[in-house]
């Protein structure tokens, strides 16, 4: 059988329904921003395999890191026990973090940083006394994972539809403006004593369509939880390590949270990890003689040693002089785009942040994720040998921050036909 057919007997494909799918596309090797399958094809990853893919395929440094690591210690069990690659990486991560941030939890994935988040900021209060500061405050078009916790804190919508009677209640906002940032202030000041937390993506909403909005207005909105006594979780699992200009989008506010998410590009998008880390006030709170103020979570990977040997050689190519460059660039790039398409018809909005552009199509009342456009699109650019992978009626470009200035012009060029033809 082919690699297909084999595929199809064995495996469930995530975000997929399996009764109508398309056959799946077998990759043999990557290089760079592009993707070779079995027959030689050739596919630009624009959209950085899921965003982690931020310094190209098979890095040569990274995988040199990993290769050298796997000789040495491959796992260790992390309770009780520490090891280098470990303790290096939170000492490099941590100065980098706006703020002060000084400690480092490590779990698996962009999801669990975010349950972990939670569960400190929960019992946070809950160790201190605060028995009803229970509530959470997030987005109304949130999205922050796909475990309990965090499909809780996302907006209502397809993806959490047959959970949504067991999930726990949250208090949802819209997106912060020059209209409504007063009301929301107000909201947030009459529900300090039962709000635990915000948590919040800043400046870019992902999975809802790439939603952006204003660094200032989130500033107010963290100013108001300080004041309040709420505390504040940025998820930068997407926005961060660069995505936005800058290495975290919380560089470009005044106020700073008092704990990140983080996973996708972490380790360049070689392998899962995620971190969560806090401020010494948060672990302060669990510092006790009583055992029962331990925060008691954990994974069987936790602070995987070839996982955090990848991070460190993410972090070498992140920190160098060209990749701050080459992120410049597309910025550049991107924004040269926006201004020659934004005026087209079938173009009904166009957002632009750091490497991030997102292009909303004209398809009347229907923008739902499941708008029949998506496929339609996704196999247009497809067969042109870019990978674009849709929400709904958006597309957008998220690329490997290697892509030439000639690539950047193919697809573009590619979305300008695809404006004219579909």
């Amino acid at each position: 059988m082919s690699l297909i057919e084999r595929d199809q007997k064995v495996i469930w494909h995530p975000y997929t329904q399996m009764k109508n799918a398309q056959q799946p596309i077998p990759i043999k090797r990557g290089e760079g921003v592009y993707l070779f399958d079995e027959d030689g094809n050739k596919y630009i990853d624009a959209v950085s395999s899921w965003w982690v893919n931020i310094h190209g395929h098979a890095h040569p440094h990274i995988a040199q890191k990993v290769a050298k690591q796997l000789t040495e210690l491959e796992h260790v069990i992390f309770a009780g026990f520490t090891h280098e690659p470990a303790v290096q990486l939170a000492e490099r991560l941590l100065p980098l973090l706006p703020g002060k941030q000084e400690k480092v939890f490590y779990t698996d994935n962009g999801s669990t940083a975010v349950e972990v988040a939670l569960k400190m900021c929960l019992q946070y209060w809950s160790n201190s006394g605060h028995t009803k500061k229970t509530k959470i405050l997030a987005f109304k078009d949130a999205y922050h994972g796909d475990t309990f916790g965090a499909m809780s804190v996302s907006g209502r919508s397809i993806f959490t539809n047959p959970f949504n009677e067991l999930l726990f209640d949250v208090e949802f906002i819209d997106l912060p403006n020059a209209g409504n940032i007063e009301n929301l202030k107000s909201q947030i000041s009459n529900l300090k004593s039962q709000l635990c937390c915000f948590i919040f993506e800043p400046l870019i909403l992902g999975a809802s369509g790439m939603l952006m909005y204003e660094a200032k207005y989130l500033d107010e909105l963290l100013a108001a939880c300080k004041a309040n006594d709420i505390l504040t979780i940025a998820d930068e699992v997407m926005t961060g390590f660069g995505r936005t200009g800058t290495y975290f989008a919380c560089e470009q506010l005044s106020n700073n949270p008092d704990i990140f998410c983080l996973s996708k590009g972490l380790t360049g998008g070689t392998m899962p990890l995620g971190v969560t880390t806090c401020n010494h006030k948060i672990f302060e709170a669990f510092l006790s003689e009583d055992k029962l103020k331990t925060l008691y979570h954990g994974h069987s990977f936790t602070a995987n040693p070839v996982a955090c040997a990848a991070s460190l050689a993410s972090l070498d190519i992140l920190l160098a002089p060209e990749t701050l460059a080459n992120i410049k660039r597309i910025e550049n790039q991107h924004q040269q785009f926006f201004k020659q398409i934004e005026k087209h018809p079938k173009v009904k909005t166009i957002r632009q942040t750091g490497t991030i552009i997102a292009i909303e199509w004209q398809t009347g009342d229907d923008t739902s994720y499941l708008n029949g456009l998506r496929d339609q699109l996704y196999n247009y650019f497809l067969n042109k040998g870019i990978i674009l992978r849709p929400l709904g009626n958006i597309i957008y470009i998220l690329p490997p921050y290697v892509i030439s200035n000639d690539d950047l012009a193919y697809i573009y060029n590619s979305i300008q036909q695809a404006l004219e033809e579909i």
